[in-house]
């Protein structure tokens, strides 16, 4: 246990223990393993009867959902002289494979195949400065529809698959943070149906359960619509987009060629969301890095464009130079500087053992290039400049908050900093601090007194619970409360300040920390 957790028991020692071991793999990774589980589990349900496709058609769907996107993806990144992302490959191959009807019949066939490059082509065809704009698993099923060769039939939605298919979804949510918007959209959309099927004569009881059970509710919100790259970057826009596509989903329509069909309503909310956020990828060029502590080193980079984001949220990087490892390629990391800035700056914990990725980092040399994926989070401050908040940062943790003072977003706001580190000599960004402008209270986990002018927080010798931090900040139910750090540490962290009666509390809980 770090020093700056306070003792868990029961649910949260459970949570921190998942958070960890989740902590492990990147949301791209996790997705690929459930829907890998899921697919081995249709198989086992088609062996002892509950599914009838039969297994030689599933296997044999299976094999070439997977094996033609893959292939597909990597002959168009080799003519697009791009770097393939296989695993998204994969996952698209194994979305397709739920989506569509197995079966031996030639057109069935030539509609999954054709389905399989339309979704590889539109990572390419439809995209934006190198990001994809729609959800290619939609795109390919949705066009496939249009020719009329095979129509997606969404077969995951059965009663046999809710046993692993919901656990299975909660695990993704609650990996990327999304049950508030995937709670939108689910009631939105549950409620327009079991209306609908209300209508129609059924009893409450059979019309929720087959809302949930035979239509694809819970498989499009848990693998679909929660997709990062084709999401708005705020919760509020987030949340919008999941009221606007529960509704679209739900509601039956019938406009000459168009129908109401999920890949539809996924594909409305994928264009809405590329207009409200942070169009396409934009590449970084090293200009130069600088340690911050023995342990943490800041890496900045020129973008080919600027970059629109708010104090307080973070940048997706691609790293293909990452060699495969159960994290994959993909990585989020805190905006250190200010948007008005030309710079983009990251705040990273480079201490052994490094990862595959920080060792990628490591290596880059001025000039080389990196690309940035997409920009999102909601660790902002409250739009009212009254309102006195609290930050606490755990080691490396301190990054988000970097934006907010070099922004000056702090500096007509009643703002107490809280810093836990290791030792004196871990204290990043000791000149920024000096010259925050607000209070600023180090607590160093050895009793070693910090750097000059930064107040020291008393040290007992305990952990940090609610009493001592309480005793550090007597008003702290007056504000807002902002933990950031590590899983472990948020968890622990925010349990202090539950106890210390904080009312609002928001945490760093981006993916793949």
């Amino acid at each position: 246990m770090s020093p700056v957790e306070t003792p868990r028991t029961g649910p949260d020692l459970s949570i921190g223990r998942l958070d960890t071991v989740l902590g492990r793999y990147t949301m791209y990774r996790l997705i690929l393993l459930v829907l890998a589980t899921l697919a081995g589990y249709s198989l086992v349900l088609d062996a002892l009867g509950w599914l009838t496709f039969g297994v030689p058609e599933m296997l044999g769907h299976l094999v070439l959902c997977l094996g033609l996107t893959y292939a597909s993806n990597r002959a168009l990144a080799a003519l697009f002289r791009v770097r393939p992302h296989s695993e998204s490959s994969l996952i698209t191959g194994l979305l397709l494979y739920f989506l569509f009807w197995p079966s031996f019949a030639p057109m069935d066939v030539a509609g999954v195949a054709l389905a399989c490059v339309l979704a590889s082509a539109s990572k390419y065809a439809l995209a934006w400065r190198g990001r994809h704009v729609f959800n290619p698993a939609a795109a390919g099923a949705f066009v496939t529809g249009l020719t009329g060769l095979n129509i997606a039939t969404w077969w995951a939605a059965t009663p046999a698959m809710l046993l692993l298919l919901l656990p299975g979804v909660l695990l993704v949510l609650y990996r990327t943070r999304k049950f508030l918007m995937a709670t939108v959209f689910t009631v939105v959309a549950a409620a327009i149906i079991t209306a609908e099927l209300l209508q129609a004569g059924l009893s409450a009881g059979m019309a929720l359960w087959q809302s949930f059970a035979q239509r694809p509710l819970l498989f499009f919100v848990g693998f679909m619509l929660t997709e990062p790259l084709t999401l708005p970057p705020r919760r509020w826009q987030q949340l919008a987009l999941a009221a606007v596509v529960g509704v679209v989903f739900a509601v039956p329509y019938n406009v000459g060629f168009l129908a109401n069909s999920p890949e539809a309503a996924l594909l409305l909310g994928n264009l809405l969301a590329f207009l409200a956020g942070q169009r396409g990828s934009v590449t970084l060029r090293l200009a130069g890095t600088r340690a911050l502590t023995p342990s943490t080193t800041e890496f900045s980079f020129e973008p080919s464009r600027p970059v629109r984001f708010v104090p307080g949220q973070y940048m997706e990087l691609d790293l293909p130079q990452v060699k495969s490892d159960r994290k994959g390629r993909r990585r989020v990391f805190s905006l250190t500087g200010s948007p008005d800035e030309r710079l983009v700056k990251f705040g990273v914990r480079t201490a052994e053992p490094v990862s595959p990725a920080k060792r990628v980092l490591l290596s880059l040399k001025p000039g080389d290039k990196v690309t940035a994926t997409s920009v999102g989070g909601d660790f902002v401050l409250p739009r009212n400049p009254r309102k006195p908040v609290l930050l606490i940062a755990a080691g490396i943790g301190i990054t988000p908050y970097l934006s907010h003072l070099s922004s000056g977003g702090l500096r007509e706001r009643d703002a107490v900093l809280l810093l836990l580190a290791r030792s004196a000599d871990e204290v990043a960004y000791a000149e920024e601090l000096r010259a925050a402008g607000i209070r600023v209270l180090v607590r160093t986990a050895d009793g070693s007194a910090p750097p000059p002018d930064l107040a020291t927080a008393a040290w007992d010798g305990t952990r940090l619970d609610g009493e001592a931090l309480r005793a550090l900040v007597p008003d702290i139910a007056d504000r807002d409360v902002y933990v950031s750090g590590s899983p472990a540490s948020v968890a622990a962290l925010r349990r202090a300040a539950r106890q210390a009666g904080a009312r609002r509390i928001h945490v760093d809980s981006f993916s793949g920390y």
